[in-house]
């Protein structure tokens, strides 16, 4: 039972499972901070209040209401998720679509219908496959091809 336990804890998804939430949440304690730190006091500088949410509250009978907290956490999430699209995922698919090979597209993989039979054929056929009756391929596609067009 044990082993089984440390083939579990020693798969590599784990393990890097592990690290990615260990640099998520050091990521995030930056971003909550530099949040904290900056774009609190430019909010409340540009509406001219303190910008610090985090006592913000409102009272229903004995009841406490701290909304500030959750705009503090909206606020965090926000710039989290813009660092994160725009420092990681913009870039890394602008890198991927570089160097993404474009498939060639496949010459027979056009389809026709033969002119006797009405069944679907390749489009660079010269016989039908079904009927055996001889048909004209399209010259463009041999030409893609690099087979010369028969004359």
């Amino acid at each position: 039972m044990l082993n089984g336990f440390k083939d579990f804890i020693l798969r590599g998804n784990v393990i890097s499972m592990a690290i990615g939430l260990a640099v998520g949440t050091a990521f995030t304690a930056v971003v909550t901070g530099f949040s904290k730190a900056f774009i609190t006091p430019l909010i409340g500088l540009a509406t001219g209040s303190v910008g610090n949410f985090n006592d913000a509250q409102f009272h229903v009978g004995k009841t406490v209401f701290p909304y500030g907290l959750a705009i503090s956490a909206t606020i965090a999430f926000v710039i989290t998720a813009a660092v994160l699209y725009f420092l990681i995922v913009a870039p890394l698919a602008k890198v991927q679509e570089r160097f993404a090979k474009e498939e060639a597209a496949d010459p027979k993989a056009e389809k026709r219908d033969c002119p006797r039979c009405f069944t679907e054929i390749p489009a660079v056929a010269s016989r039908c496959a079904h009927c055996t009756s001889e048909v004209e391929p399209v010259a463009a596609l041999l030409e893609k091809m690099g087979v010369p067009a028969p004359r």
